[in-house]
């Protein structure tokens, strides 16, 4: 059986794989996408964050860009985030052009919310927290329309097909292959190989092992953002991510005499370890989250949910906690997406750009997505046609990417959580999962505290490593300083 052939193979239906799989196409480039669930049912459909762009009058890129370095905290890689500072909004111009509705205020422009870290309010949303749902299910629309993309449902992809210099294509769980010129990675994050997490269960960091095996450079693989308001509660909302932008809008985190404890704008990282201090002073699981104050009209499916799940935010405090969110570390590319492996390129949350430094400023990544996908979109299909690489017809498929077992989850919150050190991170070094010894290997790395990795024994930034990241591969590990 002869394997299937196109110019451009996206690996993952999220909004960066989508977004990129339409530029491409728009590119005059054949693409075949790649998508483990049916379209519109990825992770991207659960984002309540919006996308961030300098989009009002008193806004410019040159403050977003003070901002993002800001919350960083000295690891952003300047370029890229100049990148996306710069490029932010024709990306939601694109999408306004696509169809994506944006809510508008009363004048019929766009309203604009604020977040941590941000000095002025640039967050565009569309359905207020359902930004997500909206932006998939658009994006979905068009590439199921779009005849220049073959989508392929219920399939993933188990193995890059590599010969150690470049990518040629994919494996699928099927047996088949697909021969490209340029595959694309869109796979997600790794945040749910935490035990505590916002994200859903398939999101462990599968696209990375893909990368890597084939022969990629990994980069920032300690750097996980605590997002710090995650109900703590039963009926199925415990983990569930209560948005920024309800703090934007004058929501209020209250100790257990019912005080205010931080500046609920501070950027996450600072927010997410005051909420833990405060857990640990008193002993209690949760803070509460008051949005008494605030109009639920603002967030309905934020209220609908938790009124589900038996919490009415109108009259009571939300308890809430600190979860793991979001991977700031993925597959090391350029800013044009490319990976260290010729032929293979990473978009979205599985790749590292550096673009979010120490720690990721809130509405950044699908800002990213959009960025960033449509870069490697007009860069993939000037790749070489592609080539049949040894191997590539039908064969029996390789085993599947390594599962974390709950062992391994809870292993990883308790030693490489907000807070971490030496011994706790030696013994993440034997855990039976690859990606989780990475992330210890790489913690052990950074032996400073800067904003999401925290270490017991060095609590100070060590100045020195202002601008380094931490790139592993399969066989070392090293500290590289990105320009």
């Amino acid at each position: 059986m002869l394997p299937l052939k196109t110019q451009v193979a996206v690996i993952g239906a999220g909004a960066a794989g989508l977004y990129t799989a339409l530029t491409a196409a728009r590119e005059g480039a054949d693409v075949m996408l790649v998508s483990a669930t049916p379209l519109a049912e990825s992770s991207t459909y659960w984002a309540q964050g919006g996308l961030a762009a300098a989009l009002s009058p008193d806004d410019s890129p040159e403050l977003h860009l003070a901002d993002t370095i800001g919350a960083g905290r000295g690891t952003v890689r300047e370029s890229a985030a100049r990148v996306l500072c710069e490029e932010a909004l024709a990306a939601v111009e694109d999408l306004e052009r696509l169809g994506v509705s944006f809510d508008t205020d009363r004048r019929g422009r766009l309203a604009l919310g604020l977040e941590g870290g941000h000095s002025v309010r640039r967050i565009v949303h569309a359905g207020g927290a359902a930004t997500g749902q909206r932006l998939i299910s658009r994006l979905s629309e068009l590439v199921a329309e779009d005849p220049g993309i073959a989508v392929l449902e219920f399939r993933r992809a188990v193995a890059l097909l590599s010969t150690g210099d470049r990518c040629h294509g994919i494996v699928l769980d099927d047996g088949r292959s697909i021969a490209s010129a340029a595959t694309v990675l869109a796979t997600g994050g790794a945040a749910a190989l935490w035990s505590r997490t916002t994200n859903p269960v398939g999101a462990v960091g599968g696209g990375l092992l893909l990368a890597l095996d084939a022969g990629a450079m990994l980069a920032d693989l300690e750097l996980v953002q605590f997002h710090p308001t995650a109900v703590v509660g039963r009926n199925g909302a415990d983990g569930f991510l209560v948005t920024e932008a309800v703090r934007g809008e004058g929501a209020q985190l209250l100790d257990a005499g019912g005080r205010r404890f931080v500046d609920e704008l501070a950027p996450r990282d600072e927010v997410a370890r005051a909420v833990q201090r405060q857990m640990v002073l008193t002993g209690a699981r949760s803070v509460g989250l008051d949005m008494r104050r605030v109009d639920p009209g603002l967030f309905p499916n934020v209220v609908q949910a938790l009124r589900r799940a038996g919490i009415d935010p109108a009259h009571e405090l939300v308890p809430v906690s600190p979860a793991a969110h979001y991977m700031m570390g993925g597959i090391a590319t350029d800013l044009h997406g490319r990976s260290t492996l010729a032929g293979l390129y990473a978009v979205g949350e599985c790749s590292c750009t550096g673009l979010h430094g120490a720690n990721r400023l809130a509405s950044n990544s699908l800002t990213e997505c959009v960025v960033f996908g449509a870069r490697a979109a007009r860069a993939a299909p000037h790749e070489d046609e592609p080539k049949a690489a040894p191997g590539t017809g039908a064969q029996e498929p390789p085993d599947p990417v390594a599962q974390p077992s709950d062992k391994s989850r809870a292993a990883l919150w308790r030693y490489a959580g907000l807070e971490r050190d030496g011994e706790g991170l030696e013994r993440l070094t034997g855990d039976p999962h690859p990606l989780v010894r990475l992330i210890a290997h790489a913690a052990l790395k950074r032996e400073e505290s800067r904003g999401a990795h925290q270490r017991r024994e060095f609590p100070e930034v060590d100045h020195a490593l202002d601008g380094y990241h931490v790139v592993v591969g399969k066989q070392h590990h090293t500290l590289q300083r990105w320009h």
